[in-house]
């Protein structure tokens, strides 16, 4: 069965870039953050009854043009928490280029708990320097895109280490580290004088206090599932990341067109294979889409100008030069721009038929265990994002479901 994943990216609605620019900054209107919140809570809601398997939102700081709000997704995450009951709430994702480690493995341990397991943690690099730059300047990050560069290096190390002290903080009852961005305890060699030693020593981790001092720490609490929760993590380009991810068991979350997907979906069950970790073709892997509904093709191409054409022309000043020649011209004509965003292979519109026989036929190329919908609510109103999901899960979903029950009936004869 295909696990349908709602993804969020809280937008401030506005009718266009004028309104934008005569509400600036957009993002810190009350008001309107108050109208998106609420209604956003809604939307959760109405996926969890649904019965998706999960729902996300990002990480995304200063967006005063109110395309990202999303600044502290855990805090959301607990929220919708409580408001559901069978759903699964997370992240896509912490940059963990730029996060503390440890702060991250105590939030996602502490919501592992208040959902009993019903979480999911999710981990990007940062390609947003405006933010990624100032938040993570404590340890030198800088926003990459995977382009080779001794930033794209630094941030890559960055963000694997982080996540290897988020690991340990998770399946060790103690831990320390000795690097150049962090050192457990500080100062390392010396250690910590700390005046509790004697109960530390006598009820703290095992070696947590040796001659009195702090030499390890213990991070609690200790993650509710057994080892952590469903690590995902975010990939548009990089093979590197998505071998990573097979090697640890994480699932990545494609950002891709299917042909990517395909040559991904490839690598990652080789480089599983040579640790030992037999995947299926698919299996862990989750693929992004967009989608737009309409009566016509005319009619959901026009719903895609209303709700994604200018948070996208906005976002893709962010893109190196040689990917804005794959948005087409950012200052194009829409119609233009959908053609781009369609030949992309993440936007599907189209009438009900149209999108499930495009999916389906991409699912039949590449029949990843997840799909990621991406919708810009709320630029796309809350009735409309609702009605979206309840179309896909009722025509759509039920024709992936048959396509991954093939080819895992092909699979497991094969095996």
């Amino acid at each position: 069965m295909v696990k349908v994943i709602l993804q969020t990216f809280p937008v401030i609605p506005a009718a266009g870039p004028e309104e934008r620019a005569a509400k600036r900054p957009i993002g810190r209107n009350v008001e309107l953050y108050q109208e998106t919140l609420r209604g956003w809570n809604e939307v959760i809601q109405a996926a969890d009854e649904l019965g998706l398997w999960g729902a996300g939102t990002i990480e995304h700081h200063f967006h005063s043009e109110g395309y990202e709000v999303g600044p502290s997704p855990g805090i959301m995450n607990s929220y919708w928490a409580a408001i559901t009951k069978n759903i699964r709430v997370g992240q896509l994702g912490y940059v963990m280029s730029a996060q503390n480690p440890i702060r991250v493995a105590e939030d996602a341990a502490i919501l592992d708990h208040l959902t009993k397991g019903r979480c999911f943690v999710g981990f990007a690099r940062g390609y947003q320097a405006r933010w990624t730059n100032i938040v993570g300047q404590h340890v030198g990050t800088k926003a990459t895109i995977s382009d080779g560069s001794s930033d794209d290096e630094i941030n890559r190390r960055l963000f694997e280490e982080g996540v290897e002290l988020v690991l340990k903080a998770w399946k060790q009852d103690s831990i320390d580290n000795d690097s150049p961005n962090w050192k457990i305890p500080y100062p390392y060699d010396e250690g910590i004088d700390w005046l509790m030693s004697p109960v530390t020593e006598k009820m703290g981790g095992h070696g947590e206090v040796e001659d009195g001092k702090i030499r390890t720490i213990s991070v609690v609490p200790k993650p509710y599932t057994d080892p952590h929760p469903p690590v995902f993590v975010s990939s548009s380009a990089s093979q590197a990341t998505i071998e990573y991810c097979a090697r640890k068991g994480f699932h990545p979350v494609y950002f891709s067109d299917i042909n990517r997907v395909d040559r991904h979906a490839n690598a990652y069950v080789a480089a599983g294979r040579e640790v030992g970790r037999e995947y299926a073709f698919g299996q862990n892997q989750a693929t992004v889409r967009w989608l737009q509904f309409g009566e016509t093709m005319d009619e959901a191409r026009a719903k895609v100008i209303k709700y994604d054409v200018e948070i996208q022309k906005g976002l893709g000043y962010l893109l190196p030069n040689a990917m804005k020649d794959f948005y087409d011209v950012i200052r194009g004509s829409d119609q233009s721009f959908v053609d781009a965003l369609v030949k992309s292979g993440l936007w599907i519109p189209g009438t009900i038929d149209q999108v499930r026989d495009e999916f389906v036929r991409q699912w039949k190329q590449v029949p990843a265990e997840y799909v990621v919908l991406i919708i810009h609510y709320a630029q796309q109103p809350k009735d409309s994002t609702i009605e979206s999901l309840e179309k896909f899960m009722k025509y759509v979903k039920p024709a992936l479901d048959e396509v991954v029950e093939e080819a895992n009936a092909v699979g497991a004869s094969a095996r």
